[in-house]
């Protein structure tokens, strides 16, 4: 009689021990409380996690460039017309080689600043910088010959 009660003992114990844990999981796993996945906060706080660490917006840079007002030569030449012309890139002959200018001055002022305006090579109309006046290009021109001569 003592076995019989020592195995029935066992069976419920081992019952009671699954009854807690079908409840513990069945907590666990139950959907009814309310999780991010469920909820439509959870979703946008999912949006906001799943975000790129930076963002890239095109805009423009002239804009700053109208507002200042018109530029003198060397400023025109520092921002848009140095960036080639100061190393020789894409072909641009160097502010400082005379020789590389001769074949371009032989032309003349007037089809220089036309090369300038409208774009010649590699060079894009106005050096890429289109928000630019013909005034302020001419002036860069003067600011380059005078350095060249």
């Amino acid at each position: 009689m003592a076995e019989q009660n020592a195995s029935g003992k066992i069976m419920w114990a081992t019952i009671i021990v699954a009854v807690v844990l079908t409840v513990i999981i069945y907590a666990l796993t139950n959907k009814s409380f309310d999780s991010a996945a469920n909820s439509g906060a959870g979703a946008d706080e999912a949006e906001l996690r799943i975000q790129p660490v930076a963002q890239f917006e095109l805009a423009k840079a002239d804009a700053a460039a109208e507002a200042s007002g018109p530029k003198d030569g060397p400023t025109v030449y520092n921002s848009v017309c140095g960036a080639c012309h100061n190393t020789g890139v894409a072909g641009a002959p160097k502010i400082d080689a005379k020789a590389e200018w001769a074949p371009r001055l032989g032309q003349g002022e007037a089809a220089l600043l036309a090369s300038v305006i409208n774009g010649k090579g590699a060079m894009p109309p106005k050096g890429g910088a289109t928000a630019l006046s013909d005034d302020e290009i001419k002036g860069a021109l003067d600011h380059i010959l005078e350095k060249i001569k």
